[in-house]
Order: structure tokens, then sequence, then C-alpha cells
């Protein structure tokens, strides 16, 4: 199944790493502009590299990469490893610290139809088109994508906790309330030991699909130009990415929201909530903070909140359910998401079908709930539908059907930072001595 190598990773020389906040950033597609401002003003920051500006931005990343590399703010470690990365994080209203554990390596890029990596979200091309440019021009990648192995007698961790006895560096908090420590596990038989459990493995992509489908393209355009020369050894037949288990009960998946920013013209809310009473059952509510613990755990249930006061409690009438026709998988057909997309934005609001809702302007995804009701109430939204998160069995089932979810369906919390790892795709890259020894 899944071929994993390890890397002689990039990294911020030692006297940057010991400020090492300083200089990670969020992930492409979460970085606010607000954010971008204050890091573009570090000329250090990762955000140089990561989410570069400018008429011809992935040539500034690539010259700004050369100088780092030449000045030694970025550094290249001597001895291939496999990166073990943890987070601690807490979420709201409980005082218990999580720890989600994982390591960082190089993992060959299977095309999605080999199914050794599994996808749960479809794209959009632009995004991609970026993140391949990007991938082309510099050979270098500054952040992990996210996957899930599982694997149920957790016989990595033992590895990965003793390598954490020995830290490489920690932020102290990051910008979502994290903290992130990276250690390295350099053991050649370790090492081993990692590719042969991987090995056995499908993984399910968790976070990154944008970046790891920009991998695949810059693969398949190297592998053309290659000809009868490719031997599928290549630096760039492979992808950074972090590893967790899927098994772990630290694997945190919250809610997205969906808030209507508009209706369609001569829907009320009034008339909105009519047109939802022959596919729900809908329950008023006198406390609108009520509605996550009134709708938690059970399927197929949402809140939905108007303004001022208006709270009601809606879950799908089970007979209706039958009237779901849209062509994916029972897997996909069962998730609340899709329920609510179907019956809400199809059957009340007439967005027909999941790729015109894709495109449609009127509805945006947000992870706080209290941010919901604060926008409904100043009116810059018409309604907020309020969601369960998906649980890891879920998403496992819809991957393993071969089928996508409704958009913006996973929050896997917290999100890898980039800046905390590089690594290089160049050629050179495989004409290190090391590099046979950990060859499949």
């Amino acid at each position: 199944m899944a071929e994993i190598q390890p890397v002689r990773g990039w990294r911020y020389n030692a006297e940057l790493s010991a400020r090492i906040d300083d200089y990670v950033s969020p992930l492409f597609d979460v970085v606010s502009a607000k954010q971008r401002e204050a890091l573009y003003r570090n000329p250090l920051n990762s955000i140089h590299l990561s989410v570069p500006r400018g008429e011809d931005a992935a040539g500034e990343a690539l010259r700004r990469l050369m100088q780092w590399q030449e000045q030694g703010i970025l550094q290249q470690d001597a001895l291939p490893g496999i990166y073990v990365y943890y987070q601690y994080f807490r979420l709201p209203g409980s005082s218990r610290e999580y720890c989600r554990k994982g390591f960082m390596c190089h993992i060959r890029a299977y095309d999605w139809a080999e199914e050794v990596i599994l996808r749960h979200e479809n794209t959009l091309p632009a995004a991609v088109n970026d993140r391949a440019e990007l991938l082309s021009r510099t050979r270098f990648q500054t952040s992990a994508t996210h996957g899930l192995y599982r694997d149920d007698a957790f016989e990595l961790e033992r590895y990965l906790d003793e390598a954490m006895l020995d830290p490489l560096y920690q932020t102290e908090e990051d910008y979502q309330g994290a903290r992130d420590v990276l250690a390295v596990i350099q053991d050649a038989h370790v090492i081993r030991r990692f590719q042969h459990v991987l090995a056995a493995r499908q993984i399910i992509l968790a976070d990154g699909h944008h970046r790891y489908e920009g991998s695949l393209a810059y693969r398949l355009a190297r592998r053309q130009a290659a000809g009868a020369a490719y031997t599928g050894q290549e630096a760039w037949n492979y992808h950074l990415m972090y590893l967790t288990n899927a098994a772990a009960d630290d694997l945190r998946i919250l809610p997205t929201h969906r808030l209507l920013l508009d209706l369609p013209e001569g829907v009320s809310q009034a008339e909105l909530l009519t047109r939802l009473q022959p596919y729900f059952t809908v329950l008023p509510l006198d406390d609108p903070y009520d509605l996550p613990e009134r709708i938690a755990g059970k399927p197929w249930a949402f809140g939905l909140y108007l303004g001022d006061g208006q709270a009601y409690k809606l879950r799908l009438r089970p007979e209706v359910h039958a009237q779901l026709d849209w062509d994916t998988t029972p897997e996909v057909k069962a998730l609340d998401l899709t329920v609510l997309h179907f019956f809400v934005l199809e059957k009340a609001l007439g967005v027909v079908g999941p790729e015109a809702q894709r495109q449609w302007s009127g509805v945006a995804y947000v992870r706080n709930f209290s941010e919901c009701l604060t926008r409904v109430d100043r009116g810059e939204a018409r309604a907020a539908f309020i969601t369960n998160e998906v649980t890891m069995d879920e998403v496992e089932r819809v991957c393993h059907s071969g089928a996508v979810m409704p958009p913006k369906s996973t929050f896997f919390y917290p999100k890898t930072i980039g800046g905390f790892l590089f690594t290089s795709i160049r050629d050179e890259e495989t004409t290190s001595p090391f590099y046979a020894a950990f060859r499949s």
C-alpha cells in the first residue's frame, strides 16, 4: 500500500528555531488577510514561501528561498529522518489537554485511482493550479498535508513518545492556541519499521487536498517530460505528509455550520420555516445558546437561528429520507450534511444539485457557533444552520465507498502549521548516499 520515505528536512537555523513562533504561519487556505499582512512584515516568516505575493509570486518565493539557503537561514539536516510532530491543545469548555501524535515524512504521490490515498472532498482547479505552480518553481514543500492511517495496535506510538523526550523545538502557542513540538527519529531500524507498518495501510487525506493534487499535477508533468528515463524513484514522486493514527482519541473533528447570507427572492424567514416543515419536525426553543446541546448526538438534527432570539431544533422526518435522490453512495446519503444540503438548500431554497451549491455565494461556512448567532443578529446573514461534527467512522466509511462529502464537511483540529519543517523534491535529493537504504 503506502510507501513512505525519510527526509533530510530543511529547518530554520538554531538561532531562529529558538524563536520558532516568529516564523511559523497558518496554512495557505486558512490564513486570513489580516494574518497575512501581519506575517508579511516579518521578512523571514515562512508565509513568504507558502503564500508569496507579487506579480510573479512563485518566482519571488524561489528568489527568497535561494537567498535563505545561501545565507544559512534555512539549513538541511545531515541525516534523513522521520519527524515526530505533536500538537497539544484544548477545546472550548473543556479543561482536558489533548495531544495529537503524528509524524512527517515523504509519501509517494499516488493517483486517486490507485486507491492508496483516499479523498473525501472535491477541489477547486484554481487553487490546485496555484499550488502546482509554486511547487514547480521552488521544488520545495513548506507545509505537510494531513493523512490518516489506522493502527488499532498503536505500534508506532512508543517510538514517537521516545523521540519526544528530546525535542528539537516547540512553539509557545500557535495562531490557533495549540503548542506544536517537533522531534526526529534517525535510527534506520526504526524508520524501516515505520515503512513496514505503513506499507500495509491505506491513507485517508484529512486535510490538504489542494496541495496534494498540486503535487500530483507536478508529478504528472515531470513524468511526461522524463519519458523513457522515468524510474519512479525521482524525488518529485514524493509529497510531504503528516500522518496520524485514526484510532487515536485525540483526533478531533469540529463542526462547520452553514450561514445563509441571503435567501432566494420572495423567500422570507417565515416562508423558510413553512418550506422546511414538510421535511423536518420544527421545535421552537427559548434559548439559542441551547442549540448545540439539543442536537448533540442526534442523527439528521440541526439548529436553526433566525435572529432576535428565534431558535428552532430541526429533525428530519425519517420517512422523507428516501426522497434524497442524488447520485452518490448510501454512506454519503446517510450524512447529516448531505441531508442538510438536499432538504434545505435544494428542496426548500431551490439551489439544485451539489455543483450548484458549491458555487452558490449565498452560503458561508463558519466554525464558531457564537459567530453564527452574532452575524444573524447584526443582519449580516438571514439564517444560521447549526450542525453536529462528522465522526471519524463516517469519514472512513465515505472514503472507502469511493465518494466525496458535501463541501466543508470536516474541520480536523488543530491544523498543521507552515514553516515548522520544509522538504525538497529537487533531483539531488535522491542522489544522497542514504536514499538507497530506504527504497522499497
